[in-house]
């Protein structure tokens, strides 16, 4: 079987749900012709410039703009309208990507972005390819443009999250509620007293994750500042290099300042909580760790859709400041049974095996 798996490289979750995948075709079924595509790369020069890093662009110095954009087109009233030229400027900027996939024919096409899924699904609805579509959706709630008509199958995060794809127009036989895709290497099972004496890390007290995100964003330097002293604080600054320098000179004692890293799986194994952005695939490899999230500095729009939905699940806390962030902290740590029944609820919503179900599924 022929199958091209497609992301577009704005943000690191889609790539990391679409490599997921791709790993687990490899490994379990070498049978299987797999590819692993950026549809950026197969667009126009000017289109890929401005989907790439204008959005890293507004979501770092222009949230706001970034969150009016995706209100704008999730308001019901103008759909018909941003609908309708955001199909047409995808299909002027994609014409690489669509003769790429007319040529090929796959068997199968799955896309982790809703890019590549909309112009999949147009070709195989104007009869230029055959392919079956698959839609993986990589957050937990709902924009429009994840829907495409041509569209076979859609893969969501939760039961909450299909309740909401069927409220916008697809057919409630075209979803699967696999999870989201991660790496397999959150599966492991790990050794916490040999990662403790790797990171240099004490076996007793209290121990708090502080991931940024790709972009290094929200208020983490005062976060270190308000919980040092409090418990053993692991800081992941990503690829922010002035964060890593700022808090590695203030060198907070019980913080450790990590940059990019690999392993986060091994400072998630070790750690009690986690305080992160509520992004999809964060989100999940924190249930896949059965840590409970605390989310900061969320991203208008998909990201404070991810919180609303899981706070109907009983998941995680939205912190409005760093107040509430240290006071979440202490709480945990002064209640016990409440940490318990927080990793409890993270256990029963995890879907670590997504990446298995959805080709098990679609493939």
């Amino acid at each position: 079987m022929k199958i091209i798996i497609v992301h577009a490289s704005a943000g690191a979750g889609h790539y990391t749900a679409a490599k997921a995948i791709y790993n687990y075709l490899k490994e379990h079924r070498p049978g299987d012709k797999a590819q692993i595509v950026d549809v950026l790369e197969k667009s126009n020069l000017f289109f890929r410039f401005s989907y790439r890093y204008g959005y890293s662009f507004l979501i770092k110095f222009a949230p706001f703009l970034w969150g009016l954009g995706f209100w704008v087109t999730y308001w019901r009233p103008l759909r018909l309208f941003t609908r309708a030229i955001a199909s047409f400027l995808n299909r002027l900027n994609t014409a690489g990507f669509a003769d790429f996939l007319i040529n090929e024919n796959p068997d199968c096409v799955i896309s982790t972005h809703f890019l590549p899924s909309e112009v999949s699904a147009q070709l195989k609805t104007a009869g230029k390819i055959k392919s079956k579509i698959v839609t993986v959706i990589t957050d937990f709630g709902v924009h429009p443009f994840w829907v495409s008509s041509g569209t076979d199958v859609y893969t969501v995060a939760s039961e909450l999250t299909k309740e909401q794809l069927i409220g916008e127009g697809a057919g409630e036989n075209t979803i699967r509620v696999t999870g989201i895709p991660v790496d397999s290497k959150f599966l492991n099972v790990f050794n916490k007293d040999e990662l403790l004496v790797k990171f240099n890390l004490h076996s007793n007290g209290f121990r708090v994750l502080v991931v940024t995100g790709s972009f290094g964003t929200g208020p983490v330097r005062e976060i270190a500042a308000a919980l040092c002293g409090q418990a053993q604080i692991m800081v992941v600054c990503a690829n922010n290099k002035k964060l890593f320098a700022d808090l590695s000179r203030k060198n907070y004692p019980g913080v450790r300042v990590f940059g990019f890293i690999n392993n986060i799986e091994e400072l998630m194994a070790i750690s009690d909580m986690i305080i992160t952005k509520p992004g999809g695939l964060s989100i999940s490899e924190s249930l896949a760790m059965e840590l409970f999230p605390v989310f900061i500095a969320a991203i208008p729009g998909q990201e404070e859709e991810n919180m609303r939905v899981l706070a109907k699940c009983g998941l995680g806390i939205k912190a409005a400041s760093v107040g509430t962030v240290k006071e979440a902290v202490v709480d945990f740590q002064m209640h016990p049974e409440k940490l318990s029944g927080a990793r409890k609820k993270a256990r029963e919503l995890k879907k670590p095996f997504a990446a298995r179900d959805i080709c098990d599924a679609v493939c």
